[in-house]
């Protein structure tokens, strides 16, 4: 019997426009329920504008879909229950503990005067273990690490029970270690969930490692979409970047490295010394 695969996230020959300048063009691409896709390319390339045109803060003029409805068809209420937005929160404006912050998950399904439920207080402190946080839920959000502020934010996605994580960039500023605890925890969150996560990503080696589907940018252009085998080539992205690299197959695991080299460019040397005054 074949599986069947129901599309949950599709874009239609999307463009975007912002004081007649167009942004995006032509942006097309469906995916399935439980994957990930890693938007990259160069600075430039128009990933946040595609992100806020998937999450719905910006207008697609019904040419993104979740779930075969346009997103802007959606109600404000019914968007915040069918996609997350994971951001970090600035630390100088909420003076809130972690669970407090995860409890905000609940807002969706809430009236304004509607206390909190035992069942609610159960989905909250079962979100906050499933980051591996249960120890951290009374400390202040704002003391929290890097890493676990951005945990902290995917457990309020996950109280929020979308089917549809969107990040921008969720691993920036993170060390090595919480750059991989987060996107392991999200690989984790797609698979056992059936959430479908549409992230941006700099580093094309972590988007090549947790990514299903690679969506390549490029001046505002779709140049690819599929696995990142298939888009992460040498020569597509040495034509994106500008810069020599190589792709190296990983043994056994079917994954691909890839490695950049300085390219080679000519700087004039300033005439005479160039000391502190002249800077």
């Amino acid at each position: 019997m074949e599986k069947t695969v129901t599309t949950m996230l599709k874009l239609n020959h999307l463009n975007y426009y912002i004081d007649e300048k167009q942004i995006l063009s032509d942006i097309q691409f469906q995916t399935e329920k439980g994957t990930i896709i890693g938007v990259v390319g160069p600075n430039g390339a128009g990933k946040t504008t595609l992100l806020k045109l998937i999450s719905g803060q910006y207008r697609s003029e019904q040419q993104v879909f979740w779930q075969t409805t346009p997103i802007e068809s959606f109600t404000a209420s019914i968007r915040a229950k069918q996609i997350a937005v994971v951001n970090q929160f600035n630390n100088s404006v909420f003076n809130l503990n972690l669970e407090q912050i995860v409890s905000m998950g609940l807002l969706p399904h809430q009236s304004m005067f509607s206390s909190v439920s035992t069942e609610h207080k159960s989905r909250v402190a079962q979100a906050i273990a499933e980051v591996g946080l249960t120890e951290k839920s009374h400390q202040l959000f704002s003391s929290l690490s890097g890493g676990e502020q951005q945990r902290g934010q995917i457990a309020r996605a996950l109280v929020q029970g979308a089917g549809l994580f969107v990040l921008d960039e969720p691993i920036n500023h993170l060390d090595v270690y919480y750059e991989h605890q987060i996107l392991s925890l999200l690989r984790k969150i797609a698979k056992h969930n059936k959430v479908t996560i549409v992230m941006s990503l700099h580093d094309l080696n972590h988007a090549a490692d947790y990514c299903d589907k690679i969506c390549l940018l490029a001046q505002g252009q779709l140049l690819a979409f599929g696995p990142p085998k298939q888009v992460l080539t040498e020569q597509r992205l040495q034509q994106v970047f500008k810069t020599p690299c190589q792709v190296i197959e990983k043994p056994n695991n079917n994954k691909i490295r890839i490695e950049f080299y300085p390219p080679n460019i000519d700087i004039e040397e300033p005439a005479g010394d160039m000391g502190l005054a002249d800077v």
